[in-house]
């Protein structure tokens, strides 16, 4: 008979962190988040009893007096200068539509893209033509968020050759809101793998590759055969993304690490297991409480 191991609740840890903090911690529907005195209600909150109160479930996000409540399950609602990462849903007249995670879907124009070769003119007839010869449906890309129109969809833009067609590697796809806002979205981690870190929540993890010996404008791909090595590591990076997004941990390059150094003591496999994966995304956590 093969043995079969019961976890018992009793014999498992307790990841629940105090956290003082109220920008740290997540709020639920009622709770009261501070007096109004001094401060003003944005999204997410209203005002009862002299009391300024959370509507929705989510973190606190404060800019200067206004306090508004960020939820942890939304649709992606896109900022101009926005690193987003989207797959291909439709090819149309001039324009490639896009999936963002957000309500709608998002624009690329023909006229927003860097043609191959970083040819710099007006596009014609024949462009429009070999369209599905640079982005086909189902492909993915990297873009920059170049406008909001009125109903809330997005515009987007690849003139630099950070941007473009993605190839090898994995999408994981966590909360909009547990993507912390940073300068730069594009990262080299020292583990050996390149990521994405998209603020629409879709986040890619890749092979580092060099983009300017690469060439094709952005749009070129490098199918060259990944060792066995990088695809581990690949896997486990996305694995500890999984994890922090499982503890609700703000994600960006500095969590990503401390928690792929968290996961070295376990294998591959065995990130896959839920309470490996809350051991690691809570003391990934508790390092990053230590830094601030």
């Amino acid at each position: 008979m093969a043995n079969v191991k019961i976890n018992l609740i009793i014999n498992k840890p307790k990841y629940s962190a105090h956290i003082e903090e109220s920008n740290c911690r997540i709020f639920t529907t009622g709770e009261v988040i501070t007096e109004q005195k001094d401060f003003m209600r944005g999204h997410g909150t209203y005002l009862e009893d002299g009391f300024i109160k959370s509507s929705v479930v989510g973190v606190v996000k404060q800019i200067n007096k206004l306090i508004s409540v960020v939820p942890l399950k939304s649709k992606y609602v896109g900022e101009i200068g926005d690193v987003v990462v989207g797959r291909v849903t439709e090819i149309s007249k001039k324009r490639w539509k896009i999936d963002t995670n957000s309500r709608l879907d998002s624009v690329l124009l023909i006229s927003s893209i860097n043609l191959p070769g970083g040819e710099l003119r007006r596009r014609n007839a024949e462009d429009e033509q070999s369209m599905r010869k640079l982005l086909q449906e189902e492909d993915l890309l990297s873009a920059e968020v170049q406008n909001v129109y009125t109903d809330g969809s997005l515009s987007l833009h690849t003139r630099s050759l950070k941007y473009g067609k993605l190839s090898q590697g994995i999408l994981i796809s966590v909360s909009p809101s547990l993507i912390k806002r940073r300068k730069n979205h594009f990262h080299n981690l020292p583990c050996g793998v390149s990521v994405i870190i998209g603020n629409n929540g879709y986040i890619w993890v890749a092979p580092i590759v060099n983009v300017e010996e690469q060439g094709g404008g952005g749009f070129a791909q490098c199918l060259d055969p990944i060792s066995k090595g990088d695809r581990e590591t690949i896997v486990r990076v996305k694995n500890c993304i999984q994890a922090l997004s499982a503890c609700y941990v703000m994600i960006y390059d500095t969590s990503i690490m401390y928690a792929y150094e968290e996961s070295m003591k376990y294998d591959v496999k065995e990130l896959l297991n839920q309470d490996t994966m809350y051991e690691v995304g809570f003391n990934a956590k508790q390092r990053i409480l230590q830094l601030e």
